[in-house]
């Protein structure tokens, strides 16, 4: 495998029901983000580019569901469907973080 020129955490952290913080994966449908992210990879030929990585806690959890990119290290919050394509044009092959899903420096 080649080293990729970035590597994406989505994270699929799942809590019990009961649990006081929403978890990525339960309340804010991460697991499905993570295939969209896959689906993405494959369909743009990228897997020696772009590495995608199911990730535990990533932090904020109210905010999420969160997408953690190095070697640029910005944390996405609040990403959905919706937004996987424009992540992949603009930040990972582009270099360019979508700013208005970078989450606020008193988060992180």
């Amino acid at each position: 495998m080649a080293r990729p020129e970035r590597h994406v955490f989505a994270c699929t952290q799942n809590r019990p029901p009961q649990h006081p913080r929403v978890a990525c994966a339960g309340g804010k449908g991460s697991t499905a983000l993570l295939k969209a992210f896959w689906a993405e990879q494959r369909k743009r030929q990228a897997p020696e580019t772009v590495a995608i990585t199911y990730s535990g806690c990533l932090g904020p959890c109210d905010q999420g569901a969160h997408v953690l990119i190095y070697p640029d290290a910005v944390l996405y919050s609040g990403v959905t469907m919706a937004d996987v394509e424009k992540i992949f044009t603009r930040q990972l092959e582009g270099g360019e973080p979508v700013q208005r899903l970078i989450a606020a420096e008193t988060v992180w």
